[in-house]
């Protein structure tokens, strides 16, 4: 038996779609309330994190391999990058906010803090996929040194 029991399994399949739609919501409304970029990733690695401690580490690299982890965790980093010399190119400063200096929004709504949303996007897919990195080389060296997880000593 591979992971944790059916029912433990079967929970946090439930649990996790709950999980990624709190993290995106926190990256979503990030600017308009607490929230933003970081905390949203590490809520939406979490929900990898439980896939993973549920159904066992073999489950990691078939779920999210960690190369296409390592990859977007670049690809979060270097938007982020882009981002600020965008503000650079443009305005003439660093993480300049273009997009609301053309055209300000409104006060609490959504759309209304130019590149800020953009940044905690990007800040979201760096965290969210540095942890899952993390965690995945975790579970592959605990794997490789013998070690399990308790709920596969039973195999």
């Amino acid at each position: 038996m591979n992971g944790m029991s059916t029912v433990v399994k079967t929970v946090a399949r439930w649990v996790i779609g709950f999980i990624l739609l709190v993290g995106l919501w926190l990256v979503a409304y990030g600017h308009l309330s607490p929230g933003g970029g970081f905390p949203g990733g590490v809520v939406i690695a979490s929900g990898f994190i439980l896939l993973v401690l549920a159904h066992g580490g073999r489950s990691a690299d078939r779920v999210f391999p960690r190369p296409v982890a390592r990859v977007l965790d670049s690809v979060g980093a270097l938007s982020f990058l882009f981002l600020a010399l965008l503000g650079l190119w443009v305005g003439g400063e660093f993480f300049r906010n273009t997009i609301q200096k053309g055209s300000p929004g409104r006060l609490h709504e959504v759309f209304n803090a130019g590149i800020i949303p953009f940044a905690n996007l990007a800040i979201a897919v760096k965290v969210s996929m540095s942890f899952v990195v993390a965690f995945g080389v975790i579970a592959a060296c605990r794997l490789r040194a013998g070690g399990a997880f308790e709920s596969e000593e039973e195999d």
